[in-house]
């Protein structure tokens, strides 16, 4: 992790230079961090059969300890961003995850549902610490290409994310609730990788003057306008969101109820559809610096809807091969959506980042809890039958302004 790389720009500089070019070993970096972050995370749901039955827990206790992770995430995040937009800390990336890895420990020895809850707060706040230094890490790195960054960015986790349920599959299920401290070997080698990120990052930050120009916005927009597009990507954020809380959390409930499989085969499942969001991630950022990001959001949002539709009533070979095509749609939004909201609030990378990651946790908490409590009333079913309809909300797309026009002319 050389300091002698140049000095990456968020875009243009105040003088009109073009930026500097795309520092990828540090976003490989950040990413790898990403993935061991989000694995690490992901291992909760992923070991919710077993929790379920050792704990004999109902799904609404399953859906609060989502909740629990999530919140702890969702509610710090925002004021994590907004602090290092003033206070740069480029080692409170390592920070939070020592957080990650106390509360895995924790899990792995828990004696109660009251313990199960503390673990996974400490795993949360461990997140909420991570993504907005990172995300502006990203940023710092994209030497403007920041669509293709943040994509980057988001792959690792996403992969990260895919890996949890397989490692529950052949690692926690054989050898039990006492095997999840074993990942905190991953932890450990974040920290690592995290402080050379922390060096790069203290060495390179932007100087005041650039990042005051960063914050002039380009695109003149009012404020009530920047208030109703700010609106409509959070309501979109609750349609991807929400929906995803379906799957990544009750999804392997479901293909056992509806199809008798196993566990392990469940987690598979599990597993192929996380690599699709995983595989929809990388197209998303790059593809949107190229045509816009309004139309990726218009597409990734709204083009899922007919896929959610038919998932609930088909077979097990078809449920398999939609989640997939819901996945790769699906994930294409969110690099879009974050980048497309940092240029309508420019110079608040941290808290733009912080906000949205958090409402990200947050709704996928709130939906696993409601959901879970609507499981426990109706049947897995029903669930997956109300929440077909949730990419309806994709519509609102319309409201959203065109920024890529300055954009362009930027670039040219």
């Amino acid at each position: 992790m050389s300091t002698e790389i140049s000095v990456p720009a968020a875009g243009l500089t105040a003088s009109g230079r073009k930026p500097a070019s795309t520092v990828f070993r540090v976003l490989a970096a950040i990413s790898f961090c990403h993935l061991l972050n989000d694995m690490l995370q992901s291992v909760i749901p992923a070991v919710y059969p077993i929790l379920k039955t050792a704990y004999r827990l109902d799904f609404g206790q399953i859906g609060l300890i989502t909740l629990t992770s999530q919140l702890t995430a969702s509610l710090l995040q925002p004021m994590v961003g907004l602090y290092t937009d003033h206070r740069p800390t480029p080692y409170s990336l390592p920070t939070g995850m020592t957080f990650t890895l106390v509360g895995l420990v924790l899990l792995s020895m828990a004696p109660s549902f009251g313990a199960i809850l503390f673990a996974v707060a400490l795993v949360g706040i461990g997140s909420s610490v991570f993504h907005p230094e990172s995300s502006r890490v990203a940023r710092m790195a994209s030497g403007g290409r920041h669509g293709l960054a943040q994509s980057l960015f988001q792959v690792g986790g996403n992969a990260g994310s895919s890996l949890g349920p397989l490692l529950a599959a052949f690692v926690v299920l054989p050898a039990g609730q006492r095997s999840i401290a074993w990942f905190g070997f991953g932890a450990l080698v974040a920290i690592f990788v995290l402080l050379k990120v922390g060096a790069w990052y203290k060495a390179h930050h932007p100087s005041t003057a650039r990042s005051s120009a960063a914050r002039e916005p380009e695109h003149h927009l009012t404020r009530g306008k920047i208030a109703v597009a700010m609106s409509v990507l959070i309501a979109l954020v609750f349609s991807k969101y929400f929906y995803l809380a379906s799957l990544i959390s009750y999804y392997t409930f479901f293909l056992i109820s509806k199809f008798h499989v196993s566990v392990r085969n469940a987690q598979v499942h599990l597993f192929v559809f996380l690599i699709s969001v995983a595989l929809g991630t990388v197209v998303g950022g790059p593809v949107g610096d190229r045509i816009g990001r309004k139309y990726v959001i218009w597409w990734s949002i709204l083009g899922v809807l007919p896929f959610t539709l038919l998932l609930p009533y088909v077979s097990l070979a078809w449920t398999g091969v939609l989640s997939v095509i819901i996945g790769l749609v699906l994930s294409s939004a969110f690099s879009a959506i974050l980048v497309y909201a940092q240029e309508l609030v420019p110079g608040k990378v941290g808290t733009i980042s912080g906000l949205f990651f958090g409402l990200a946790f947050g709704m996928g908490g709130i939906g696993a809890a409601l959901l879970g409590e609507l499981a426990d009333r109706t049947s897995i079913d029903f669930v997956y039958r109300v929440c077909s309809f949730l990419p309806v909300i994709g519509l609102l797309t319309a409201f959203l302004p065109n920024l890529e026009p300055a954009a362009r002319r930027r670039r040219a």
